[in-house]
């Protein structure tokens, strides 16, 4: 058995009961535990030094910044010679922490065993939440850590984490980030970390939330406004008077969905919201020195935004989006009259009310205070409902204080504290796959099959409150504003608007305290490898550029439409895989569509001429050496974060991703990996290649930034024709490219 040694500084082992799931973190400590994790308060926060970083920036530009410069540009490694051009060049930033959970942890931390390092350089920290499976209730599917609002976050602060809803953090003033593994390898070796200076839109809130519209509700609006690429590249920032109306876990719960419109990440303003969640957190120490520095915590005034919507809180109404994508937007009073119209299944069979996107303390309550009322009228739910606490903390509060009770009373299953089926980790059994029908939920993404691997499921996200309304009342026709349930007895009601406390007014219940504070040594750590294992991996380093124009790629797959970071590497039942590079590649866009037959996982093998699934195809390639490309429409990568995404194709033999556009994280874990994303220079050019060509990428010997490729594309025929291919590579990245991959290029530079 290989023996490899890593000493963990600041790794702190966030982990369940469950972590015999979790297999890098046993690796790493067999003795880990469920942790709740407390945020050192003394250890990251440093508003001098922020506050002279933003000093040296505003007199260089000489004009007002929004908050999300101060914070970004506050973290320059270099603010005094940084070039800054929004949407143009690349910062290099010195974030305070890393956040990864624990799906996702597994790869970044055997990069960063590959990197050769003895520890970390700043605070890191594992969460267990992805490889809980929902079946049964929590205390049988185990429980997790907490989430990163609760402990982390804090105003001003710059975090990364592998896991796209790291943004949930911009609730409380922060920016923090989705990155791939490797990006967070970087932050951990001490090596900053490169972003593309991101634009800001402003969203402008006036007027006050009330009755059945929730902050959920904002996201869901902005969402049907930008679309689910119209954020990429940007920073959404929230502000106006509007703001204070809403909560601090309310706010929390707009940045996490900020993802889902492609945004890098999204941010409120520091206030008494923010700062009263601090106190009942255990976090009062943090608020007083917030309030010392709020000049700093919100925008100057007279800045600028790139592009500005303006929302009325007090005429937003609820709202409900999908099916099969997050910002087909409907208010809730339309989406019955909508979803007959286009023949979406009318009885909702499941409510799923938690996961990270809206499992506060205040929306258990309103949604329990909905589950008082039709409890008080002898009503159940007509359809099944579940129950995901997005904590330790929140499940213990709601159990002390009623709320629990009455959603089982309900009819609800009260889950484990984790991701659950908003991952995919749901053992559903109510319906078989490929049978329609509609689920709703208070979840971020509502992708094909993406909750319960079923691709006739229709899901819809809205709020924990219209989704416990429509449990109740089990049908997509049901307007809570305006339509009346009937009672056992006969007798017509109406549900009141639904209502609940922010904050606990006995404070929080912490739960299950057992986190695991890092060794003071610890050089004496070794982490054990079974090379038998098929869960875990030792990582073999990517093979460098020869110096050669790629020629021949053969088209893998040309997929059709909308493709996913779930429908290149599918999670659910996969995510035992993530720590073994080569199982999980199995999974290798098994949910695209083929253009050629509109078929998922079936595509031309051409050296042979028979059909097969994609992952065995590109085996049979990489088997004959035979490099390939895959060929995409929009916002290719949108979705979670998965670095897997990307570490999948580079293992079977891929050499680059061409596409009409990509989503941010995807593309830049693909440069990480030592592939090319590459888009069409004109998106039509998309039509012209047919599944069975051949593709030859010309230009690399004299790759630069700004500098177009060209794709000769040869057809099947004999005949081919010569495209012009964009990049968004610097310098840096080219050099990934040339290495192999960004860790071979960490590995020469410490040589």
């Amino acid at each position: 058995m290989a023996t490899y040694c890593l000493t963990v500084a600041r790794i702190q082992l966030v982990l369940g009961q469950g972590a015999r799931r979790f297999h890098v973190a046993a690796a790493l400590n067999a003795k880990a535990k469920v942790a709740m994790s407390r945020f050192e308060p003394n250890s990251s926060i440093n508003y001098d030094q922020l506050r002279s970083n933003i000093d040296i920036v505003r007199k260089r530009l000489n004009r007002p910044l929004t908050l999300s410069e101060k914070i970004v540009y506050g973290h320059l490694d270099d603010p005094a010679g940084q070039e800054i051009v929004r949407g143009r060049t690349y910062l290099r930033l010195r974030p305070d922490r890393v956040a990864m959970q624990d799906a996702t942890a597994q790869m970044a931390m055997l990069q960063f065993i590959s990197s050769g390092l003895p520890k970390v350089a700043v605070p890191s920290t594992i969460h267990c939440d992805h490889l809980i499976e929902a079946q049964i209730g929590g205390a049988q599917d185990l429980q997790r850590a907490k989430i990163i609002l609760e402990n982390y976050a804090y105003p001003g602060v710059m975090l990364i984490g592998t896991d796209s809803h790291t943004p949930n953090g911009g609730g409380l003033g922060s920016i923090c980030i989705g990155v791939g593994g490797a990006d967070a390898v970087d932050v951990m070796a001490g090596i900053p970390w490169e972003l593309k200076c991101p634009n800001v839109i402003g969203v402008k809130l006036t007027g006050t939330l009330s009755g059945w519209t929730s902050p959920k509700d904002v996201i869901l609006k902005v969402a049907g406004i930008l679309t689910v690429k119209g954020g990429t590249g940007a920073i959404v920032e929230y502000h106006g008077p509007g703001v204070d109306s809403i909560s601090c876990t309310g706010m929390a719960t707009i940045c996490n969905m900020g993802a889902e419109i492609g945004a890098t990440t999204s941010v409120f303003p520091y206030n008494h919201r923010m700062r009263t969640y601090l106190e009942k957190t255990g976090r009062g120490e943090i608020a007083a020195v917030a309030n010392e520095n709020q000049d700093l915590l919100v925008p100057d005034s007279g800045c600028h935004y790139d592009q500005i919507i303006e929302i009325n809180l007090s005429e937003l109404k609820p709202h409900i989006n999908g099916p099969f994508t997050p910002d087909l937007a409907h208010p809730v009073s339309d989406i019955g009259s909508v979803a007959e119209k286009n023949g979406w299944p009318l009885e909702v069979k499941v409510g799923l009310i938690g996961s990270c996107t809206n499992s506060s303390y205040e929306d258990m309550g309103r949604a329990a205070s909905l589950a008082k009322q039709a409890l008080d009228k002898g009503l159940k739910c007509k359809a099944q409902f579940t129950v995901t606490p997005g904590s330790e903390q929140i499940r213990a509060t709601i159990e002390r204080d009623g709320y629990a009770k009455l959603l089982r009373d309900v009819g609800g299953v009260v889950l484990a504290n984790a991701c659950g089926p908003c991952i995919g980790q749901w053992d559903r059994r109510d319906v078989k796959k490929g049978e329609k029908n509609t689920i709703v939920t208070s979840f971020n993404r509502n992708f094909t099959a993406r909750n319960d691997a079923n691709p006739a499921t229709h899901a819809f996200v809205t709020s924990p409150e219209i989704v416990t309304a429509l449990a109740i009342a089990g049908t997509l026709k049901f307007n809570p504003e305006t339509d009346f349930l009937t009672a056992p007895n006969g007798e017509k009601f109406k549900l009141e608007p639904p209502t609940g406390d922010e904050l606990p007014a006995r404070d929080f219940d912490p739960g299950q305290d057992t986190y695991q504070h890092p060794p003071a040594d610890g050089s004496g750590l070794r982490v054990d490898v079974n090379p038998q294992s098929n869960r875990l991996q030792l990582l073999e380093p990517f093979d460098k550029w020869n110096g050669k124009d790629l020629e021949d790629l053969q088209v893998l797959i040309k997929v059709k439409g909308k493709c996913t970071t779930d429908h290149i590497s599918a999670a659910g039942p996969w995510l035992k895989f993530r720590g073994h590079l080569d199982n999980i590649s199995n999974n290798l866009l098994i949910g695209a569509v083929n253009i050629e037959n509109d078929a998922v996982n079936k595509i031309r093998n051409i050296l042979t001429g028979e059909f097969g699934g994609v992952p065995d195809v590109a085996r049979y390639y990489k088997k004959h050496n035979v490099s390939w490309v895959v060929v995409g429409d929009e916002n290719y990568g949108e979705g979670s974060s998965r670095e897997h995404a990307a570490l999948e194709p580079r293992h079977l033999g891929g050499r680059a991703i061409i596409v009409k556009s990509f989503a941010r994280i995807h593309e830049t874990n693909l440069k990480k990996q030592g592939l090319l994303p590459l888009t069409f220079s004109n998106p039509a050019d998309y039509d012209k290649i047919r599944p069975d060509d051949k593709i030859s990428i010309v230009g690399l010997k004299s790759f630069a930034p700004g500098k177009p490729l060209k794709a000769i594309i040869k057809h099947s025929d004999g005949s081919s024709e010569t495209i012009e291919l964009n990049h968004t590579f610097n310098e840096t990245q080219i050099e990934w490219f040339q290495a192999g991959s960004a860790l071979n290029k960490m590995k020469e530079l410490q040589k």
